[in-house]
């Protein structure tokens, strides 16, 4: 208020002319809400009834206030604060500040056409006149300024509030909470549930940028360990979702129900820690698939090929390399020649061995295991 009360430090009221405008206040106040009802929409239904009353009693207040102010009489708040939570309060009642604005600046209009047609009879001089009309204003722009601090105010501590809701939301999603907790985090956060979640795990520096390109209901987190962010996002067009990460060092999970978006991270959670390369999980499922337990795949392989170990190292690495393309190929010899990169005669040289290390190689049994077993490249 210092600017108003610089004004008003240049105006001389004379105690006739307060005591006319103080026994105007009332009648005033009540035309400044009534034109606020008339002229701004938003308000059209919001100053009935006890509100009405609030509201009325506020703009009395302030007008007082600003009474004491012209008549060098205040002693008390300088009326900012009150402004202030009134612009929290707006928030509140889900009104913008363009609508406070405009309810502002319809109040300025009719508080000075009813102080002025108080003060010219009572005779206020006209250079005094002058100086009056602009500490109207000056008070009016600086409750308006408090206001729209407060209405930002609130609108950022609602939406940090909000984005907490949120992150809450997404923590209890990859925690695999219940169904019964995850609506009411969802209701808290006013989160609308798709039908699916596909998980996104990506660099965290990447994490925020991309979340900007996708749904806006997508569930972002970017403080994962390592450095890791995850996007969940809702009822993802899978083709479209790749497309829009090219530029991304993501893994895609696949689409799950909501509740159960929990798999969907934990498969690209599994894909990462198996490769770098891996963009697509499901471009990946046998691979995924035998190295969803390291320990039993690593006991499978040190049986299943046992007896390769007898051999010289890179002897057996040749075999497993022939066996591998042989499974593959189901035992046809051209094909497995063209994938090694050798002549049809070593495929059959190589086999025979193998036909004696493993006697049992016909075996449905044996050559799923042996499949399982040289699925999967291993360090």
């Amino acid at each position: 208020m210092r600017h108003a009360i610089r004004r008003a430090s240049e105006l001389v009221l004379d105690e006739t002319t307060v005591t006319a405008l103080r026994a105007a206040l009332p009648a005033t106040a009540d035309e400044v809400v009534e034109a606020i009802i008339d002229e701004v929409p938003p308000y059209a239904n919001a100053l009935s009834g006890r509100m009405g009353g609030t509201i009325r009693r506020a703009v009395r207040t302030a007008l007082g206030h600003y009474l004491d102010l012209a008549s060098g009489t205040a002693t008390g708040g300088d009326g900012g604060d009150a402004a202030y939570e009134l612009g929290r309060g707006e928030v509140r009642d889900g009104r913008s500040m363009d609508a406070l604005l405009s309810a502002y600046r319809v109040g300025a209009r009719v508080a000075w056409r009813c102080l002025a047609a108080g003060a010219v009879p009572a005779g206020l001089p006209a250079a005094e006149v002058a100086k009056f009309a602009e500490l109207t204003f000056a008070y009016i722009d600086e409750l308006s300024a408090a206001s729209a601090a407060g209405h930002a105010d609130e609108l950022a501590a609602r939406g940090r509030a909000h984005e907490r809701h949120l992150e809450h939301l997404a923590r209890d999603l990859l925690a695999d909470a219940s169904p019964d907790v995850l609506l009411a985090s969802a209701q808290r956060a006013g989160w609308q549930p798709p039908a699916s979640l596909t998980a996104v795990l990506l660099p965290a520096a990447q994490t925020r940028p991309a979340y900007r390109t996708l749904d806006p209901n997508t569930l972002v987190l970017d403080d994962l360990p390592d450095a890791t962010g995850v996007l969940l996002v809702p009822d993802a067009d899978r083709p479209h979702l790749l497309r829009q990460l090219t530029d991304r060092t993501a893994v895609v999970g696949p689409a799950r129900s909501w509740t159960h978006a929990s798999a969907s991270y934990a498969r690209a959670a599994r894909a990462r820690a198996l490769s770098p390369g891996i963009r697509d999980t499901e471009d990946h499922l046998p691979e995924l698939v035998l190295s969803a337990d390291m320990d039993a795949f690593a006991d499978l392989r040190a049986r299943a090929l046992a007896p390769l170990r007898t051999l010289p190292a890179a002897t057996a690495r040749r075999l497993e390399e022939t066996l591998r393309a042989w499974l593959l190929h189901q035992g046809r010899r051209e094909e497995v020649a063209a994938e090694l990169f050798v002549h049809p005669q070593t495929v059959r040289y190589r086999m025979s061995q193998l036909r004696e290390l493993f006697p049992d190689l016909a075996s449905p049994h044996r050559v799923l295991e042996l499949t399982l077993a040289v699925g999967l490249q291993v360090s």
